[in-house]
């Protein structure tokens, strides 16, 4: 059984690999795909924007309608659906017929991520349950030590299109491991529009989600413009920005495998609030990044905590109500999303009446609101288990 579950999640990991090498292909290998498609920077910009808006979107309105689907059928569908749409991606002309293509192949991201987390969420015992869950949404941050170097290389070298074929490729085979290895049954309790609405109305839950998307829209400020960042503002070669990005992505991954280990230990909420006061530390001294030496030592503490408050921030919200968890965990990755599509649209913003120097600045003004938030939610979260607690000794009976 042990054994079983063992390559459950590892199928998992592997899904969310492909899902975050394909969200992440447009930002690696921007610099080709504006070069080939004539478009500018900007543009190449708002293709990130409408593809994150529309899986910000999606993720909660899809979670309602496919939550009586059997999970295996849903996820590896969700793979099949995102493995089709990449191989369309690449065979696009121009930047018109792109986007259309583009905005529905990212549903299959939608779906994916946070309907993995809820099913592992579903299928694990309590003790283990953050876990996990940050272990397979690691898939991520591999695909951010992986995917996004060997995208950014690739699309130099060879051209976005072949990126783009790679993802689907790897995303089939994966939809194929994860049909082999997933049980067929497997039902996450039915998301009524009363549990819905029992969400939006939780002041603490929405906070939460809330954090996560002012945290993503800071780092993808900077995050989606970094390829061309890195070539224009230090004058970086193609191969100097894929070292650029693995090593971005392994500081990640270890600061996710940390993460992996103490979550359960120090709490969801004060891992999260830790990583994003790094996060935050990073852009306040990124002036100081004269060179891409410097600036590879100045995103350390960037790098071991963009990743991590992700998975901390599905591991908090899947242990603040369980039976609410594919809602939250939608709703979580509509964030994610969502603050993908602000930061991408305000780094835009930026460029067009500044310079690259300007985009952390901006990203710490997101940052910094969701450090209060999130310190907030905490506090508030701590004051209602205090008052759970209370009430669990009230009802005690006394021998």
């Amino acid at each position: 059984m042990r054994t079983q579950q063992a390559h459950t999640l590892w199928a998992f990991l592997v899904g969310n690999f492909f899902i975050g090498c394909g969200v992440m292909v447009v930002s690696g290998g921007l610099n080709d795909l504006v070069r080939d498609l004539r478009i500018s920077i900007a543009q190449g910009g708002h293709l990130i924007a409408v593809a994150a808006v529309m899986m910000g979107v999606g993720a909660p309105v899809l979670a309602y309608l496919v939550s009586k689907l059997d999970r295996r059928q849903l996820l590896v569908g969700s793979l099949a659906w995102y493995a089709v749409g990449h191989g369309l991606c690449a065979l696009m002309s121009d930047y018109t017929a792109l986007i259309p293509v583009r905005a529905l192949t990212v549903l299959g991201a939608a779906v994916f991520t946070p309907q993995a987390a809820a099913t592992v969420g579903h299928i694990s015992p309590p003790e283990h349950r953050g876990r996990n869950i940050t272990f397979v949404f690691m898939g991520w941050s591999i695909a951010s030590v992986v995917g996004m170097p060997l995208a950014a290389w690739v699309s130099e070298r060879l051209g976005w299109r072949t990126a783009m074929g790679m993802v689907a490729c790897g995303s089939a085979l994966a939809a194929f491991w994860l049909m082999w290895v997933l049980p067929r049954g497997i039902r996450t309790p039915a998301l009524s529009l009363r549990a819905w609405r029992r969400v939006f109305r939780s002041p603490l839950m929405m906070a939460v989600v809330l954090v996560t998307a002012f945290q993503s829209a800071g780092q993808q400020t900077v995050l989606a413009y970094a390829a061309p960042y890195f070539k224009f503002g230090y004058g970086a070669s193609p191969e100097q920005i894929s070292l650029m990005f693995a090593w971005f992505g392994s500081l990640a991954l270890t600061g996710n495998l940390l993460l992996n280990r103490f979550i359960d230990r120090i709490g969801a909420a004060r891992a999260v609030t830790t990583t994003l006061s790094l996060m935050l530390f990073s852009m306040a001294i990124w002036p100081m990044g004269v060179n891409l030496v410097w600036l590879a030592v100045i995103i350390v503490p960037w790098s071991i905590s963009g990743f991590a408050a992700n998975s901390g921030q599905q591991a908090r919200l899947g242990a603040l109500s369980p039976r609410l968890a594919p809602a939250l965990l939608a709703l979580n990755t509509s964030g994610i999303y969502l603050g993908h599509a602000a930061g991408a649209t305000g780094g835009g913003w930026v460029l067009g009446v500044a310079s690259y120097p300007s985009l952390p600045w901006l990203g710490m003004v997101w940052m910094v609101v969701a450090l209060v938030l999130s310190v907030w939610a905490m506090k508030r979260q701590q004051h209602r288990d205090a008052r759970r607690r209370g009430l669990a000794r009230t009802v005690v009976p006394r021998r």
